[in-house]
Formats: C-alpha cells, sequence, structure tokens
C-alpha cells in the first residue's frame, strides 16, 4: 500500500482507520471519502476529502485516477439494526456501493478490503468455535448482503484478478466514535452510561453471548491483512477474526471492578435481540493465525481498563471516575 482510499471514511470503522493509516502514510496519501460532510472537519483539514456517493462509480474512478490510488478500504454500509430498518436501502447502498467498488478495482487496479462480519452467519450456524468454512444463512438484511459481499469478491478475485481480501468481524467497540446502528452497540454504550451515571439499560438480554473486538485490534486486523503475503492467503474472503465473546452481564461484571456501584437492567428490543440469538456465541479463527499471523491483542479485563480510562478523562459530564482495583 502506498496511496489508499477510504468510503465510509466519517463511520466508526472508517474514522479509525484513516487516522491510522494517515498517521502511517502521510494524510496526503490517505483519501478519506463518505457521502456525508465531515462534522468535525478533522478528516477534511488533515488530508484529503471527498463528499460523494460511492455508488458513483464516474465519479468514484475519477479521484482514484486522480490521487492514483492503490489500495481501497470500502467500509461504506448500513449496520445491523439500521439494515432491518430499512432493507430495500440497504441492499442498494450495502451491495450497489461494493459493485462499483469492484468495478472501478477492475478498470483500474486497485486492491479492495471489504470488511464482512459475524452477521454473515446465520441460526443453523454452529454457534460455538463457529469454523472458518461453514453453512452461512442469514436471517437479517445486514447478514444477507454481507454473504453476498463475500461471494461477489470471490467473483471478482476468480474472474478478474482483483486483489480482494475481507475479515469477518465480531462486534467492534470504541472509545472515539458513537455507535451506528449495529446490534452490538450496547456494548459501547454501556461504558459511557457506566462512566456518565453509574447505570445502564441494556437492549439485550443479559445472557446474550456475542464475540466482541476492540478498534485497536480490528484496525491492527484490516491492515495485517492487507499487508500480507498473498501467497500465503489460501482465504480471502471473509477471514474469521476474533478476540474475546462475553454477554452483558460479563462486561457489566468487569465494570464493577472499577466502578463498584455500577447497575444493570434490561429493556429487551425483540428485532435487535433476535438478530443476535441468530449470531454465534464465538468464532474460530484458525485460518487468519496461521495464513497471516493474526494475534489480537486486548482481551476484556484490557478493553475495559482502556475504554473507562479514555471515557473518564474526555467525557465533560462524566460522574463515575473509575479506580484501579488491582
Amino acid at each position: 500500500m502506498e496511496r489508499i482510499l477510504i468510503t465510509g471514511a466519517l463511520g466508526q470503522l472508517g474514522s479509525e482507520i484513516a487516522a491510522f493509516l494517515r498517521g502511517e502514510y502521510g494524510a496526503r496519501e490517505v483519501v478519506c471519502t463518505d457521502i456525508r460532510d465531515d462534522p468535525s472537519g478533522d478528516r477534511a483539514e488533515s488530508g484529503p476529502f471527498y463528499r460523494f456517493d460511492v455508488r458513483d462509480g464516474e465519479r468514484l474512478a475519477e479521484v482514484v485516477r486522480r490521487h492514483r490510488i492503490d489500495t481501497v478500504y470500502h467500509l461504506a454500509a448500513l449496520l445491523s439494526a439500521t439494515a432491518e430498518a430499512r432493507p430495500t436501502e440497504a441492499w442498494d447502498l450495502n451491495m450497489g456501493g461494493l459493485a462499483t467498488v469492484l468495478e472501478v478495482a477492475r478498470e483500474t487496479g486497485c486492491a479492495v478490503f471489504t470488511p464482512s462480519s459475524i452477521g454473515s452467519f446465520g441460526p443453523n450456524t454452529p454457534k460455538d468455535w463457529t469454523p472458518q468454512d461453514t453453512l452461512q444463512r442469514p436471517t437479517s438484511m445486514y447478514g444477507v448482503t454481507k454473504v453476498a459481499g463475500e461471494l461477489l469478491c470471490d467473483y471478482y478475485f476468480h474472474r478478474f484478478g482483483v486483489d480482494t481480501r475481507g475479515l469477518r468481524y465480531p462486534g467492534l467497540i470504541s472509545n472515539r466514535t458513537l455507535p451506528g446502528g449495529g446490534t452490538t452497540d450496547y456494548a459501547v454504550d454501556i461504558f459511557y452510561e457506566a462512566v456518565r451515571h453509574g447505570r445502564y439499560t441494556c437492549f439485550l438480554k443479559g445472557d446474550t453471548y456475542l464475540d466482541m473486538m476492540y478498534m485497536p485490534d480490528a484496525v491492527k486486523a484490516a491492515v495485517e491483512l492487507m499487508d500480507a503475503d498473498p501467497g500465503r492467503l489460501r482465504h480471502r474472503n471473509a477471514f474469521n477474526v476474533t478476540a474475546m465473546s462475553f454477554c452483558p452481564e460479563d462486561l457489566a461484571a468487569y465494570i464493577r471492578r472499577y466502578i463498584p456501584a455500577f447497575e444493570i437492567d434490561y429493556h429487551v428490543d425483540p428485532v435487535r435481540q433476535a438478530i443476535a440469538h441468530s449470531w454465534p456465541n464465538n468464532m474460530e479463527d484458525y485460518a487468519a493465525r496461521v495464513e497471516w499471523g493474526w494475534n489480537p491483542e486486548y482481551d476484556l479485563d484490557r478493553m475495559t481498563r482502556d475504554m473507562l480510562t479514555v471515557l473518564s478523562a474526555r467525557l465533560e459530564d462524566a460522574h463515575y471516575v473509575w479506580h484501579d482495583a488491582g
């Protein structure tokens, strides 16, 4: 990678990857795009930024050629809960955007990173230690677009030689950006509410286990995969990656190590609960470890400590500043 373009650069994952890659490669070498204006000005002020719809192939190709892009991180998509509320729009954006990016990559010779998700699995997939290669019959529109996206990326690799690569992410936890409509959003919300108010009302049942990953590991995984020797990659789209699996009750217990008075109660959202129930408890990521050396750095305790440290220092309305229990 030398010259990089990021779609969806203002989203939860996009903003983090953009900041990291601009630090690594230089701000002028990383072009950020999104369908929205940049409200903070961070992306636009620190380097090239373009506002356009990723489904506009002519505009995308123009920017790719102008900046001589060699790698695209395609991160523009509607997430699980939002996609379920607006399924037609989700299909149009998630699949139309990906198809446009792949066509531009075919024409210009770019490599493409596309995230898939734990949502690509369904209720008939093995729920524990879900294999890399297994049954994928999702019951959400988000999941349908992710499976179709994996297949489309495989097609462009085998048919046209486009260097497509991707990861099946678990739920992602960030201390920099707010949630964007995902089923695993509770695992971000809970930290904000713990620091601000000392309590949280969760929209999933307390014993709902899901795979999760802290954002620094998510960024690390994407960059390492795109840097990997293609000769070692038996899989391409998409590698299972994981770091930890927990339920809301587990997470609340870890938060109480640092905020002992923290309380959690529940008001279950049936739509997001149904989506979560269709997903695995935890994935097996042996292929990623063997083929390109994947190894996460954050477990549940280290992630909890870091989230509480950062948010306690940042939030002006923080009332419950955590203390070190160790």
